[in-house]
Formats: structure tokens, C-alpha cells, sequence
């Protein structure tokens, strides 16, 4: 009877222990839901707050002149540029956009620098907003950047970074935050950065109505534009980097980050024959120190132009720069020459 009993209770304590593992489980099972159903949830608000953040800033409008800086996420990577909206600027009437790249090395706060290239006050005077992108970097600080600009140059060729559809992202958020006349959107750059103009006329042409490329040539690898673009080309002759008559200078140490540059004249007459000129230029300026020749009566109504300074180096004309052997040429202004052929070109 006893054995009976012991029996009776070992039984009885079994199926508490079964009982009690299976409300263990149960419950263990609910919690992994609960917390399932919690971690959705958090993922659901993280992307509800995400979208309402990226309605946000397509919403939001630049309703001021200053300085602006914004990012934006693009083929897996953070890209920064800088946007100087000009002191007259009113929401309600539409203006140009100069989109200027910064030399290969360089970086969007040195192209901005109204001391070395003056196109924060040249913006100012003529009343259109000026868009400094940088390059890639793989500095955190975006610092030594440079441009996919074909065959050159360093590591945004190297990665084959897509810097065109960057400037395209960044001209559809301009054209949301300001109102931007897009018939004058224009590109301008010094050395890998007006090689990255080139490009952008090669490959934007159904948004970029012309380009300024200061001692950058065109090093693009493919080349076919939509429609003309309206070409100018400012350039030393005694660039010593980016050499007047093709090839990089002595002070590319390593050419592996560089590349074989195109001459000015061969970049010139690729255009001229791209847009159908006329063959042969009329000078259109000539003083002491430097002249321009422009090729007319190309299709579509644009023009090419070739403005040559006898001295300056590698540099931006009618600028300062803070290093050097040689400062820039004064006798003409690549801001001034650039303005007024972009304003002839939207004619």
C-alpha cells in the first residue's frame, strides 16, 4: 500500500514537471513572439520615420540667399556638396545654376574659397546660384577628392565611382529646394574638375546647356551627347601639369593616378566636329597675354570656344592660389569669359 502511494505521488510529481515545462515552453514561445511582433514594430516605425524624413527634405525649399550644405545617399556612399544661393535671390522668379568641381586633390570648401576663384562673388553680382559637389574621398573629412572623369583620376577612375549620376541627384534636389531655370544649368571646373565637365557634356546633355573647363581637357572614354552643348575651354600655355599639347607635366610625379591627357586642340576640334562648327574660328578677342577664338554656326545654335593665356600655369585665370611656383594670369577672367559665353549660350 505504501508502494501504491509512492507510486500515486512520483506519478503526480511527473506530470507537475511536464505541466510546468510545457507552460515553460508556452511561455518561452510567447515571449520569442512578443519580442518578434516588438522588433517588427520598431522596424515598421523606423521606416514610417524614415519615409516621412525623405518626404521631408523632398519638400523642403530654400526660401533665402546664404550658404548651404547638404548629403545624400548615392550607389552605397554618403556625398556631400555645398549650394551658395546669391543675395537677390527671390523664390518666386527662376535663376541659373553653375554646378563648379574642384580640382583633383582638392575638395568643395577650397573650390568655394571666394579668395582662390571668386565664383561666390561672381554669383552674387550676376544673381545665379553656384553648387560646389565634392569629390570621392575615402577621408571622412572628404579632403584629396577627385572625379571620374574617364581615364583620370585616381581613385574615383580606379572605383569607377558614378559621379554622373551624383550630379544628377543633386540637380533634382536643387530643382525641388529652388527654383532653377533649367534651361541654364551649366558646369564649370579647374583641372580633374573640368575634365568631370566634359563628361557631364557628354553624358547630361539633356540637362547641361553648357561647360567651362579651366586646364582640364577631355579624357572621356565614351562620348555621346543627346544633343549640342555649348563648349568653352580656358587653358595656359605653360600648364605644366596638364600640358597644352597633350601628356601630363613633371609635377604628376605618378602618372598612375592621372593618365595620358588629351591635348587642348585635340579636346577643342572633337567638339568642334561633335556640334558641326564651322571649321575654321574667328578671333574674337586678342590682347597682350592671351586671345580667344570661337567656332560658329554649329548645330543646335551653340558654340565652341578656345580662350589661350601665355602665362599662369596650372591655374584658374583672373584667381589666386595660396601655393605655386606661378599665380594665375590677370590678363582675362575665367569667371567673366565663362559668364558671358554661358549667357549666350541659353540665348
Amino acid at each position: 500500500m505504501r508502494a501504491f502511494a509512492i507510486s500515486i505521488a512520483a506519478v503526480l510529481s511527473l506530470s507537475c514537471l511536464l505541466l510546468s515545462g510545457l507552460a515553460v515552453a508556452q511561455d518561452e514561445q510567447a515571449d520569442g513572439s512578443l519580442r518578434e511582433r516588438i522588433k517588427q514594430r520598431v522596424a515598421e516605425r523606423r521606416e514610417a520615420r524614415q519615409g516621412d524624413e525623405n518626404e521631408s527634405a523632398a519638400n523642403l525649399k530654400i526660401q533665402k540667399p546664404g550658404d548651404y550644405v547638404r548629403t545624400l545617399q548615392h550607389d552605397g556612399l554618403t556625398r556631400t556638396y555645398r549650394i551658395h544661393v546669391p543675395r537677390q535671390y527671390q523664390s518666386s522668379k527662376s535663376v541659373p545654376l553653375v554646378l563648379a568641381f574642384h580640382g583633383g586633390g582638392g575638395d568643395m570648401d577650397y573650390m568655394a574659397n571666394d579668395e582662390y576663384y571668386g565664383l561666390i562673388s561672381k554669383a552674387d553680382a550676376e544673381g545665379f546660384v553656384v553648387v560646389f559637389p565634392n569629390g570621392y574621398s575615402k577621408f571622412k573629412s572628404g579632403k584629396f577628392a577627385t572625379w571620374n572623369a574617364g581615364a583620370c583620376c585616381a581613385n574615383a577612375r580606379d572605383k569607377n565611382i558614378d559621379d554622373v549620376g551624383f550630379v544628377r541627384k543633386i540637380v533634382a534636389s536643387l530643382t525641388r529646394e529652388l527654383n532653377i531655370n533649367s534651361q541654364m544649368i551649366f558646369a564649370t571646373g579647374m583641372s580633374n574638375g573640368g575634365m568631370m565637365s566634359y563628361r557631364l557634356a557628354c553624358e547630361m546633355s539633356d540637362t547641361i546647356s553648357a561647360i567651362a573647363a579651366v586646364a582640364g581637357t577631355d579624357n572621356t572614354i565614351h562620348c555621346q551627347p543627346r544633343k549640342p552643348v555649348s563648349i568653352l575651354h580656358i587653358h595656359a600655355k605653360n600648364d605644366d601639369r596638364v600640358l597644352f599639347g597633350g601628356g601630363a607635366g613633371e609635377k604628376f610625379r605618378d602618372e598612375s593616378k592621372v593618365t595620358d591627357f588629351v591635348s587642348v586642340p585635340a579636346s577643342v576640334q572633337k567638339w568642334v566636329a561633335q556640334n558641326h562648327c564651322q571649321s575654321a574660328p574667328l578671333r574674337i578677342l586678342e590682347k597682350p597675354g592671351a586671345y580667344c577664338e570661337k567656332y560658329s554656326q554649329c548645330k543646335g545654335s551653340v558654340a565652341v570656344q578656345l580662350c589661350v593665356t601665355d602665362s599662369g600655369g596650372h591655374s584658374w585665370p583672373g584667381g589666386t592660389k595660396p601655393r605655386g611656383s606661378e599665380s594665375p594670369s590677370q590678363v582675362i577672367s575665367a569667371n567673366d569669359v565663362m559668364w558671358d559665353f554661358f549667357v549666350a549660350a541659353a540665348k
